[in-house]
């Protein structure tokens, strides 16, 4: 099945496409609807953001549409920077953000965190979500070179000792926030479309 992927973030077009790399699904960006320039995510919820986006990909092309909206919560931080990941800081630029969140955990010893992912499907006649989490902690300093946007400085529970930007694609994507929302991704198609 072709499935529109409503981003034009190629990093996160290849981490997706790698997770889905088993599946029938074949995924097409916004790269390929150049009219679709940008599309809102002016919510307070990862999930109505990402059936805002689904559902104006889904109006602009009439195509199966897949969206998500993806941040990381610090408890620290009263779940900041959230659905504000991205524009966290005024630069909105991964090392800006990066610093910014350095600079309000300073001094903390709390920093219990969380990547949250939640994808948003819509279509002619149906729609639905999906979400998956990653738990760990804020480290103190950057560390790795893979990955992007806080993947430096987040600490996953589940690979002790190295940050997200330090696990092979194949680690990170069997226990990231999006790799586990993806993976539910055949299932949720499967009870939505309707041949």
């Amino acid at each position: 099945m072709q499935l529109l992927f409503a981003t034009h973030n190629a990093h996160k077009a290849h981490e997706v496409r790698a997770i889905l790399a088993d599946s029938n699904i074949e995924l097409v960006t916004l790269d390929a609807f150049p009219h679709i320039t940008e599309l809102g995510e002016d919510h307070a919820t990862f999930e109505e953001n990402a059936l805002q986006k689904a559902t104006e990909a889904h109006a602009a092309t009439g195509l199966w549409v897949v969206a998500d909206d993806s941040g990381i919560e610090v408890d620290a931080l009263d779940g900041a920077p959230g659905v504000f990941s991205k524009r966290f800081s005024p630069e909105e630029t991964a090392e800006a953000n990066n610093a910014l969140l350095l600079t309000k955990l300073d001094g903390r010893s709390d920093r219990t965190a969380r990547f949250r992912c939640v994808l948003a499907v819509v279509g002619p006649s149906a729609q639905g979500t999906v979400s998956g989490a990653c738990e760990g902690r804020i480290a103190t300093t950057l560390s790795g070179q893979g990955g992007f946007g806080y993947d430096p400085l987040f600490l996953p529970d589940e690979a002790p000792g190295r940050s997200m930007a330090e696990l092979s694609s194949d680690e990170k994507n069997a226990i990231s926030h999006r790799g586990r929302a993806f993976a539910k991704l055949p299932e949720l198609l499967g009870r939505l479309v309707v041949d």
